[in-house]
Parts: structure tokens; sequence; C-alpha cells
């Protein structure tokens, strides 16, 4: 199993949602691309952290 940590910082604010655009690492394209939180569980946070688990 292989894990990846992919950082986002905010990017817009909807009705009901908020925008993150992911912070690629150095010399690497886009692993997402952006991602849409719901307000209810994002509240104000400017950075988002996401692991993700590849499993073999």
């Amino acid at each position: 199993m292989s894990e990846k940590k992919v950082k986002f910082e905010f990017e817009k604010q909807n009705k009901n949602s908020v925008r993150y655009k992911e912070v690629p690492e150095e010399g690497m394209p886009p692993l997402i691309g952006s991602i849409y939180i719901q307000k209810w569980f994002a509240g104000n946070s400017k950075n988002i952290e996401i692991i993700i688990n590849k499993e073999d």
C-alpha cells in the first residue's frame, strides 16, 4: 500500500461549499486539481490536507 498526502489552499467560496486548489510538490504536476468541500465541514479553513492510500 502506498500513501500520498496532498495539500490544498483556499481558492473560492460558493453558497454551500468551498473550493480548494491543489498545491503540487515542486517539479510535479497536480495529482487531483481542485476539490469542493461542504461549508459545514470546511468552516474557515484556508488550508486542508487529504491522504490518499493506493492499495496494490
